[in-house]
């Protein structure tokens, strides 16, 4: 059963950042802060709950339509750290700003979430071949037992 967990780990360790790779890329691109829409309202919320900054780092915002069109040389007020009170997301003060990225903190937390499924999932299947075995337990011991006998000793049968 470890054999099995341990392989869904490895496989599910790579399509969980392949997929989080390719969904954060195209959502950093739609970003508009200035008239937020849920992709923005989504970014904004990750990057303030795990304190990242862009994909990788803040330096990712500079790629982004966003970005070249606020001219502002900044990255989201999302981005500033809750003990820099007065940032503005100016890069040019890069100690206000999360310099972790955010996509590798979104899979560590994806995986953690699938490590408690997948265990409960083995936890369950675990339980439910406990019960199988019970089961024949049961059912071996009867057949053996000579007191044993059927509840129907005649008539028909339904």
């Amino acid at each position: 059963m470890c054999g099995i967990a341990s392989e869904a780990s490895v496989l599910f360790h790579w399509s969980v950042e392949n997929e989080v790779d390719r969904s954060i890329q195209k959502v950093y691109k739609t970003y508009n802060g200035t008239n937020p829409d849920a992709a923005s309202r989504a970014i904004d919320y990750v990057q303030r709950q795990l304190h990242c900054c862009g994909i990788h780092n803040y330096s990712d915002w500079e790629n982004t339509d966003w970005f070249k069109e606020t001219k502002n040389q900044s990255v989201p007020l999302s981005c500033c750290r809750e003990t820099a009170s007065n940032c503005n997301g100016s890069l040019a003060h890069p100690s206000d700003l999360y310099a972790e990225g955010c996509e590798a903190l979104v899979v560590k937390k994806l995986q953690e979430i699938m490590m408690h499924v997948i265990w409960a999932a083995l936890a369950f299947a675990a339980i439910q071949l406990l019960g199988m075995l019970c089961a024949c337990i049961v059912l071996c011991r009867r057949s053996r037992d000579p007191a044993y006998e059927l509840l129907i000793t005649g008539g028909t049968y339904a």
